[in-house]
């Protein structure tokens, strides 16, 4: 026992000689470095875990698509049939299939997609103005019930 308590008071004697000899050396300038270094730090910290968190975030989705890719295609999530190529077969009735016109969503062009949402967006608007003269013609009819009223 008395040689467990002898290393303990030596470690104790060691640490803090050693500790107090550090800070009675320092000089200005290493202060002005230390003082650097550990406002950097405290600067830097949260920017850096928040990278991390991203980075981390990235790798946890591009671990869970590649899971979700190997099981279901992307086509068959959006409610298409998912097209197989098998090696015997031809590509021509995919070319046959373009000539009648079946072609799905996925396989639009960007310009095509926005003329498109033009389409909707400007059929939308007209029911809406439909609508809104529709209601004004109805308060109109019955404001001129109580005017007619003689």
């Amino acid at each position: 026992m008395d040689g467990v308590a002898n290393v303990v008071t030596v470690l104790g004697d060691r640490i803090s000689n050693n500790v107090m000899g550090t800070f009675a050396s320092m000089t200005a300038e290493k202060w002005i470095r230390l003082i650097i270094i550990v406002g950097a730090y405290a600067l830097l910290r949260p920017y850096v875990i928040k990278l991390g968190g991203k980075a981390q975030m990235k790798q946890h989705e591009e671990e869970s698509a590649e899971a979700i890719r190997g099981t279901i295609s992307p086509n068959e999530l959006r409610g298409q049939k998912a097209m197989v190529r098998l090696p015997g077969e031809d590509s021509d009735s995919e070319d046959d299939e373009a000539q009648n016109g079946e072609s799905s969503a996925a396989d639009w062009g960007k310009k095509a997609r926005r003329r498109q949402r033009l389409v909707v967006k400007k059929l939308i608007e007209a029911e809406e103005d439909r609508l809104r003269e529709s209601k004004e013609e109805e308060e109109d009819k019955d404001i001129e019930e109580f005017l007619l009223k003689e």
